[in-house]
């Protein structure tokens, strides 16, 4: 399992409109895509992270593989400024539910 995790720093003017974006089309369309089991949106300040959770590594490499690059130039087409955006990937090591 995995969380490929992207982090945007959003300008103040355009908060809103980032914020409509992710959560009626962005990461819907991602999740579509099937590679993923869930995604978290959260935020602290002009600072945003979207989590995506990926059961395996494969599914992972064939979102990159097959839509990745599609759904990042329309996200670009969208903000072209105004937003620094960093991703990675994490290896969940341990998943541990509430007793």
């Amino acid at each position: 399992m995995l969380i490929y995790e992207v982090t945007a720093t959003v300008e103040a003017e355009i908060a809103v409109d980032y914020e409509s974006y992710m959560t009626e089309r962005h990461i819907p369309e991602i999740l579509a895509t099937g590679y993923f089991a869930a995604a978290f949106f959260a935020k602290n300040g002009g600072q945003y992270r979207i989590g995506y959770h990926a059961d395996s590594q494969e599914l992972f490499d064939a979102y990159i593989a097959n839509d990745a690059e599609r759904l990042r130039e329309d996200f670009a087409k969208h903000f072209p400024a105004g937003i620094e955006v960093s991703r990675q990937v994490l290896d969940i090591v341990g998943l541990f539910p509430a007793p």
